[in-house]
């Protein structure tokens, strides 16, 4: 069991604020997306509940089988991937997930050779990620996200830099492997996510 739940939660940079007074509770075993215009603030939520961006006024709890887990334990059950974020592009595709793996082990169902074989990169499993496409740099992003043994997965605009064939291969990776844990996803496209069940607009909480 787990949950997220947020209480008057605001952000501003410098004086403008770009959201405030949010207040919702995440649950284990549901999908959410957090939608709104470029600029509303759809990212920065999911950068404050990832732990990778302070909020500026209310609070955030996690808790995981009713206990509240620490704010610098946050990485041990969240999962996270976003079109901006780097991969270690002098290693090859094996090597980073690897390296990832000794980081967050992978969820029960597969292995790092499984991964890539989902992925469709068997042949450029020795290639340095540098050299990989926008599209295959995406794919690995959101395995590395997906693949992670934690109870959370947020994906920020997860469709970017996919072509049709990435799109499918990205809703079928969710429906396959995040049925049982909760899942966030941030995006103002409804094909990123027509699987979630609930919502959160940006501009309620302006």
């Amino acid at each position: 069991m787990m949950n997220i739940k947020l209480t008057n939660l605001g952000k501003r940079y410098n004086k403008e604020w770009i959201f405030r007074n949010l207040s919702f509770q995440f649950d284990i075993n549901k999908h959410y997306a957090i939608t709104g215009p470029n600029g509303s603030g759809k990212s920065t939520l999911l950068q404050i509940i990832a732990g990778s961006v302070i909020h500026n006024e209310g609070k955030i709890d996690y808790y995981l089988q009713g206990k509240a887990i620490q704010a610098e334990k946050i990485f041990t059950i969240i999962s996270y991937a976003a079109p901006y974020l780097d991969l270690v592009e002098e290693m090859t595709l094996s090597e980073f997930l690897n390296f990832h793996h000794n980081m967050k082990s992978w969820i029960s169902q597969v292995d790092t050779q499984q991964i890539i074989f989902l992925l469709g990169l068997e042949k450029s499993a020795h290639k340095q990620i540098r050299y990989y496409s926008s599209g295959m740099k995406q794919r690995v992003k959101l395995a590395q996200a997906i693949f992670s043994n934690v109870p959370a997965v947020l994906l920020d605009e997860p469709a970017t830099n996919l072509d049709e064939e990435g799109i499918r291969l990205y809703k079928t990776l969710v429906e396959n492997y995040c049925q049982n844990r909760l899942l966030i996803i941030s995006s103002n496209d409804k094909k990123e996510y027509p699987f979630c069940e609930e919502f959160i607009d940006m501009l309620d909480y302006k």
